[in-house]
């Protein structure tokens, strides 16, 4: 059974009017109660560390039922954004010397105001890290959701979308899922009945698209390595 013992939601303005990301440091005391939940549980080695924003935090309530039987470390945190995740790098991910890393960011990253350039430069810079720490580790990206409350947004977000999907076709160990499309109607128009009262964050009718978009992709290629 996962323990987790706090979760930290920050609730970020839709923009911030600016190309700079904010302050990672703002996670400190999140990551440091990771480290604290990995010293009760100890050590998971090969397993699939799960990290993004709130809507891979607020997975955590059945990520491991939707993906089992694989090995999941949950990493969400929510409200946080690809430069984060890449400052955050070591201690969310690279300690437990994962087989497989799948990643949620994108969504804030333009809601703050990020330029696209500036994503796709720090998504670069993090799958280095990951695959200079070892070239084996296979990456799951997750496209960027779309959102009721960040329609205006959805162009940016399609953009990005767009240059993950080119990368992974670049590189057999990146893998890119789309989450987006099933959350669309026939039409491109966004489903009004996957969301919560914010009309951000999903409702079971969301994570059950997820868990059914995620779970054969993952489960075929990392089925084999679990011991």
């Amino acid at each position: 059974m996962m323990y987790r013992f706090f979760i930290l939601l920050v609730i970020v303005p839709l923009t911030l009017g600016a190309a700079e990301y904010p302050d990672p440091s703002t996670w400190d005391r999140t990551i440091y109660g990771f480290a604290l939940e990995d010293e009760i549980i100890g050590e998971r080695k090969g397993a699939i560390v799960a990290t993004g924003s709130s809507s891979m935090n607020f997975w955590d309530h059945r990520i491991h039922k939707d993906l089992a039987p694989l090995t999941i470390i949950s990493r969400g945190f929510g409200g946080s954004n690809m430069n984060d995740v890449l400052h955050h790098l070591d201690a969310l991910v690279l300690k437990h010397n994962p087989r497989a890393v799948m990643i949620y960011e994108g969504d804030n990253d333009v809601a703050q105001g990020v330029s696209i350039e500036n994503i796709l430069t720090t998504f670069d810079a993090t799958i280095d890290r990951i695959q200079k720490h070892d070239a084996k580790i296979r990456i799951y990206l997750l496209s960027i959701k779309p959102s009721i409350a960040r329609a205006e947004m959805w162009p940016a977000m399609l953009e990005v979308n767009a240059a993950l999907e080119s990368r992974a076709k670049q590189d057999l160990n990146l893998i890119y899922i789309d989450v987006a499309t099933p959350m669309l109607n026939a039409d491109g128009s966004f489903r009004t009945d996957l969301f919560v009262t914010d009309k951000l964050h999903m409702n079971q009718k969301g994570y059950d698209i997820w868990r059914n978009t995620v779970a054969p992709i993952l489960i075929k290629n990392e089925i084999r390595y679990e011991s």
